[in-house]
């Protein structure tokens, strides 16, 4: 059976600056083991197959795997998986807004100046990280305690923890020990100076296999936005640049509005074809 393909640009407006995610239409029928190999030959960040929903208030649902897992959640998924649907002829049930099914849940996804945004789900795991994991955090970003400015479990699904640091530049400057983050998923995050095109500079670095940076990651971008406006340490709306070290120049926009955190970016399709497993 031929199914539909598209591959998909996530967080950007422009093809090849974004985070790739390879998107597989109308997947009845594949048993996981086969959704885990074509996830692991694409070697992207993420593989996502679509699925008629099994939540009536869903209007699709969705599987995401990573090259060795499957996750309940991520972000880029969501929205580019959304991207993809809708750009194939998808028909959301309610006007304005769309509802994906996926091992986390049902996500909420809206249309935002011109954008895609979800609504941020709640952390599963909160509160600072313990000194043995902070420890070995600065040891493989060569970082002083002092230079960590404020730590916290921001966790949705994937596993995400995240530091602080003084600024962008310091973000950018990391130079990870690949090793001794092994079994980490990490988020790093640090303010540009006032004025700049964007608020924040983030990096997600995943300790899985022998270790790699995530372009732009939205699951880590929500929670790090539910973390940062919580402590008063972020505005209720900013824009996050990632992927800079990469050579990207992915841009995510994060919306607080009555306490919701809504995350969202661009998604231009780059590959259209069919796949054949």
């Amino acid at each position: 059976m031929n199914r539909r393909f598209t591959q998909v640009d996530v967080f950007t407006d422009t093809p090849l600056r974004g985070n790739p995610l390879a998107v597989v239409h109308d997947a009845q029928g594949l048993i996981d083991a086969q959704m885990q190999a074509f996830a692991r030959w694409t070697n992207l960040s993420e593989t996502t197959f679509l699925l008629p929903p099994t939540d009536p208030a869903a209007d699709y649902r969705v599987r995401i795997f990573t090259p060795q897992r499957e996750l309940p959640f991520a972000g880029h998924p969501t929205l580019g998986s959304c991207h993809a649907w809708l750009e194939a002829g998808g028909l959301a049930r309610a006007a304005g807004e769309v509802v994906q099914q996926c091992n986390a849940g049902l996500i909420r996804i809206r249309r935002q100046a011109g954008r895609l945004a979800f609504a941020a789900p709640p952390c599963l795991r909160t509160g600072p990280l313990a000194a043995e994991l902070l420890a070995r955090i600065g040891t493989a970003l060569a970082l002083r305690r002092d230079e960590i400015l404020a730590h916290q479990w921001v966790d949705n699904g994937p596993g995400w923890c995240a530091i602080r640091l003084a600024s962008a530049d310091a973000v950018l400057a990391l130079r990870p020990d690949w090793a001794a983050l092994r079994g980490t998923m990490l988020g790093v995050v640090g303010a540009h100076p006032a004025g700049s095109e964007a608020h924040f500079e983030v990096r997600a670095l995943i300790g899985d296999g022998a270790g790699y940076e995530d372009p732009v990651t939205g699951s880590l971008n929500a929670s790090l936005a539910q973390w940062l406006i919580g402590t008063g340490a972020a505005p209720p709306s900013y824009v996050a640049a990632q992927g800079t070290c990469l050579e990207r120049s992915g841009r995510v926009f994060i919306d607080s509005v009555d306490g919701q955190v809504w995350v969202g970016g661009g998604s231009v399709s780059c590959v259209r074809g069919e796949l054949t497993l």
